[in-house]
């Protein structure tokens, strides 16, 4: 095939004038987008000023009394800054267009091979990293500075590091420089919508989609395992599950998902679904869809979750499967409203529930971990105002919150792929599922971050509601607690020492490894993550594990199911989604999952 001479000029440039035009056109509907920005809360975008003039107070006062250590600090990070410099000068000096040999740790960001074999990229990297180790080491040498403070203060250096990092910015990532040449600037042009429709889509913030939303559809290819809603008011719809064996064991399980996200991350899929396992073992099982809360919720507290949650679906299991009592299960913040909910039933006399487990579950809030910058009085009351404005706390403001506590991974990673690098976001389940959130009611929320995680009033025996003074040791069923390893929002030391406040008789916790969602959806088939176990919970947490029996790549899920099982009554017929009362609604996943946040 012959070229015409000059075909490809003239192709080249059609090509850059169309891309010229859709920026162009791009370039208008960002500014629109930008401008439908509602201004947020200034004391949700970051720390009381007070907070950095403590930290220079101390720095300063550092610097007056021991001199010498603060120099140390500078002329060590100005020796490693100009020694790096020097090395890069003197190899390019002598024609060596090769970096100096890279020894340092080794960073997932820094993947791509020119950041260790080419000079300008090895010489960025190294300067960044050389800088990010003297920023934390400042920050962790101010003396006389409130340990609480000090925390927020490293969080808050951390951000700013993480920010600054040079895959972050174009003209520094080599990855996107590689795809923009490679595509001719296709590769930015995509990459511009990508950002335009996630602006749109927003009313202007910036919310990173971290998954093609168009991948999946409830009830089709996730969420699918067969129920049906039995029952349905304004904080719950209550799905009972279609059993796949002949026989059930007697007394049902219901369990309760945190309201912040939806309960199928317990059904994501079928291999990794929750949910189908304890109904494959043979058991009844009732899950509780909550509503997805808009401003007409505002006055919804704890007590509501408690009252039309909680009491109304033991009432309702109990009554259908027509048994005394039930075996409960709570996740994450449902987990400690289950403790509310035990303690309360403990002080009205009342004893409907034969077990509990906690899954990933806070109950003794005295060491608030990595949310320590979240929890003090400048950013609660930052929520407090947004919610007295609009009634809810919105989804995005909690996802923008969690996100912030794994910035790489779920901030700027995802943001360098689909605005540098033009790629669609995967169609990973997990990440739409993080991306499905919920709005939170004003009250509960304020409740919450107050009573709870401020004044651990719970943890205390000082929590008011309904009518009673709630202890954490009233919560005296037999119980086993699931943390994760690696929790970086229900850090395990943390839920370990709620237990050993618990009052029960009979309890039990184990580890698993990984993280709060991987730790609990953590199916045996696929061996991945292993657990912990110990029956000693008299044992200091660092003890614990240290004494731990370790099953490499084995699944809890069995060890629970054995837990379970004894506490789970003699073999009975299936039973079928509701009964003579209370006929099927709809079929699983339901209704109120599907109403997205706003």
């Amino acid at each position: 095939m012959t070229t015409t001479p000059g075909t490809d000029i003239t192709s080249d440039r059609a090509r850059l004038e169309a891309n010229i035009e859709k920026i162009e056109a791009l370039s208008q509907r960002l500014l629109e987008a930008i401008s439908r920005r509602k201004p947020i809360n200034p004391a949700l975008n970051g720390p009381d000023p007070l907070l950095y003039g403590k930290a220079a107070q101390a720095y300063w006062q550092e610097w007056m009394q021991n001199p010498a250590k603060v120099f140390e600090q500078q002329v060590a990070y100005w020796g490693k800054a100009l020694s790096h410099y020097l090395e890069a000068q003197t190899a390019l000096a002598g024609g060596q267009l090769a970096p100096p040999e890279d020894t340092g740790p080794k960073d997932k960001r820094f993947s791509n091979p020119l950041w260790d074999s080419h000079p300008y990229f090895n010489f960025i990297k190294q300067q960044y990293l050389i800088s990010a180790e003297a920023i934390h080491r400042s920050v962790d040498e101010i003396a006389d500075l409130d340990p609480k403070e000090k925390k927020r203060l490293r969080y808050f250096a951390r951000q700013i590091v993480d920010m600054m990092a040079p895959t972050n910015f174009f003209a520094t990532n080599p990855d996107a420089l590689q795809k923009a040449l490679e595509t001719e600037g296709e590769s930015l042009v995509l990459g511009m919508e990508n950002l335009v429709a996630d602006l749109e889509a927003n009313n202007g913030e910036l919310v990173v989609r971290l998954a093609d939303e168009n991948a999946f559809k409830l009830g089709e290819n996730i969420a699918t395992a067969e129920g049906e809603v039995v029952y349905r008011n304004r904080m719950m719809e209550l799905i009972q599950y279609k059993p796949t064996t002949e026989k059930v064991r007697e007394t049902p399980i219901i369990l309760f998902p945190p309201w912040i996200n939806k309960y199928y991350i317990l059904d994501l899929k079928p291999k990794n679904s929750l949910i189908r396992y304890i109904v494959d073992q043979g058991y009844t099982l009732y899950v509780v869809s909550w509503v997805n809360a808009d401003e007409s919720y505002s006055d919804v507290g704890l007590e509501d979750y408690i009252q039309d949650g909680y009491l109304t679906a033991i009432d309702l299991v109990r009554e259908m499967c027509k048994v005394e009592q039930v075996n409960a299960v709570g996740y994450c913040i449902a987990g400690t409203t289950l403790a509310l909910t035990l303690s309360l039933l403990k002080q009205r006399g009342e004893k409907p529930v034969k077990s509990a487990t906690f899954f990933t579950t806070l109950t003794d809030f005295s060491d608030q971990g990595e949310f320590t910058p979240f929890l003090q009085d400048d950013f609660v009351d930052g929520i407090e105002a947004e919610i007295n404005a609009s009634g809810i706390l919105k989804s995005f403001i909690m996802s923008r919150t969690f996100s912030f506590l794994r910035s790489t991974d779920l901030i700027y990673t995802p943001a360098i792929r689909s605005y540098m690098m033009g790629e669609t976001p995967p169609a990973f389940d997990l990440l739409y599922w993080n991306g499905d959130g919920a709005n939170l009611p004003g009250r509960m929320t304020i409740q919450y971050l107050r009573g709870l995680c401020q004044q651990n009033l719970f943890s205390k025996g000082e929590f008011e509601i309904l009518g009673h003074t709630l202890d954490i040791k009233d919560v005296d069923v037999p119980l086993m607690s699931i943390a994760a390893e690696g929790d970086h929002i229900a850090a395990w030391k943390d839920c370990y020492r709620g237990v050993q406040k618990m009052g029960s008789r009979s309890k039990t916790f184990v580890l698993s490894e990984s993280g709060h969602i991987a730790g609990i959806v953590n199916p045996p088939d696929k061996q991945k993550y292993g657990h912990y176990l110990n029956p000693d919970l008299k044992l200091s947490a660092e003890d614990w594990q240290a004494s731990a029996e370790f099953h490499a790549k084995e699944s809890w899920w069995p060890v629970w199911e054995a837990w379970l099982r004894k506490k789970s009554g003699k073999m009975v017929p299936a039973r079928t989604p509701g009964d003579s009362s209370h006929s099927p609604i709809c079929p699983a996943p339901g209704a109120y999952v599907r109403v997205k946040a706003a």
